[in-house]
């Protein structure tokens, strides 16, 4: 871990989404000399499947050894984030650090984001992003330490991290694009950069992106806390850089990054909008070893053909639980060698599978080459990696995708 230097001490950072994840860990590398924070989140309430509130994450600020004030704040309203900031300024007497890190995020295709979506998206991640600068510079500019992070990728124009999820790839590189206008803007007077994870973060959002199992491919967010507080004690002409976690810690000597593992020793996910092109993640992974358990061995498959084989193995393992457990009808379109329609209906009964439209109307809709299926019911193919590559487009409900991969782990026991 890198070492805190105590040059934060009695600096005031304003973090937005501080409640968890990374701008909490942010917060607590802060706190650790001496830095008051303030956590401008949303959540003031328990929230049934996020952990932590504005005040559990106070409490731990102050355990830490900083000083914390909670305000409750939707980045999209200007008048909470106005009041946020004017009590921060009476609370500390004044701001010396903004970091940008609350974001929303969809992995969806133009056709299935619901404009409400994209306006989730547009409004936290840019527009949120930009209005919180707007309001926070003013007291920057009184600062002798002033700066701004933007927790977004480096602007890469690669089409292929445009087209599976349009949307949120216009969304987050509004942030970057803050970055690039702001940093000239304020040269001189506020350093302001943005800062991106090399490898995917275990955070709650990451965690109902990826399902089970995901954890054990990223890194903990302290490589991220780590990485911003050796960003944000440079001085105000270090701007308008596009950084990456692992980049800026191996500058200031740090080898060791399997201490930032979730899991030591196991391969981990790149990130996305990173100059490596995601077709080329797969094969990474795969040199890696990172097939699942029930991959190797298996017994020649039945003379149905590789779909009918896939559909036989899931027959045997659906059951009254599972469709408990699920609630969903999925649709599974096909091309290349086998092509068809498939269902799996884990909505009624003990669940069915099979052949042909659904019984109901599918909540989710999953289009594919019939190669990739097989090889993702097989465990060679992640889904999350097969829509980041763009075999797999997804249409409905993306929480009945991700409860899928569970399907997968049952499937690959019972072929063990």
């Amino acid at each position: 871990m890198l070492q805190n230097s105590g040059k934060l001490a009695g600096c005031t950072l304003f973090i937005t989404g501080a409640s968890r994840g990374i701008g909490k860990a942010i917060a607590l590398k802060a706190a650790q000399d001496g830095a008051n924070v303030v956590i401008a989140a949303k959540t003031a309430e328990p929230h049934p499947k996020l952990p932590g509130t504005i005040f559990t994450a106070a409490d731990e600020v102050e355990a830490a050894g900083g000083k914390a004030l909670p305000c409750v704040v939707d980045i999209r309203d200007e008048q909470q984030i106005g009041a946020a900031v004017q009590k921060a300024v009476e609370t500390f007497g004044g701001i010396d650090i903004l970091v940008n890190n609350a974001s929303a995020i969809s992995l969806t295709g133009t056709l299935e984001t619901p404009m409400k979506k994209v306006d989730l998206m547009l409004g936290i991640n840019l527009r949120g992003t930009y209005l919180t600068s707007k309001l926070v510079i003013p007291h920057l500019l009184k600062s002798r330490r002033p700066h701004i992070l933007n927790l977004s990728p480096p602007l890469n124009l690669n089409p292929v991290w445009f087209k599976n999820h349009t949307a949120y790839t216009m969304a987050k590189y509004g942030m970057s694009m803050c970055v690039l206008g702001m940093a000239e803007e304020f040269r001189g007077q506020i350093a302001v950069n943005a800062l991106w994870p090399r490898t995917a973060i275990q955070t709650a959002a990451m965690d109902m992106l990826g399902g089970d199992g995901i954890g054990k491919q990223c890194r903990t967010a302290d490589i991220m806390a780590d990485a911003a507080y050796a960003v944000l004690s440079k001085p105000k002409d270090y701007t308008g850089h596009f950084l990456v976690d692992e980049d800026v810690l191996k500058e200031h000597g740090v080898k060791d990054f399997d201490q930032y593992a979730v899991q030591p020793g196991h391969p981990l996910l790149p990130d996305f909008f990173l100059d490596e092109a995601p077709e080329s993640l797969v094969k990474q992974m795969e040199q890696h070893g990172e097939v699942p358990l029930g991959t190797t061995g298996y017994s020649s498959p039945p003379s149905g053909g590789p779909i009918g084989s896939t559909f036989d193995i899931i027959r045997g393992v659906i059951n009254e639980d599972v469709v408990k457990a699920t609630q969903g009808v999925y649709r599974f379109d096909l091309s290349g060698d086998h092509s068809g329609v498939w269902f799996l209906d884990l909505k009624s009964g003990s669940g069915s599978a099979g052949q042909g439209e659904p019984p109901a109307k599918a909540d989710v809709v999953m289009t594919m080459d019939s190669g990739d299926f097989t090889k993702m019911f097989a465990g060679q193919l992640k889904p999350t990696m097969a829509f980041m590559t763009g075999k797999l487009r997804i249409k409905g409900d993306m929480t009945l995708a991700i409860k899928l991969e569970k399907l997968m782990g049952r499937m690959n026991k019972a072929r063990l």
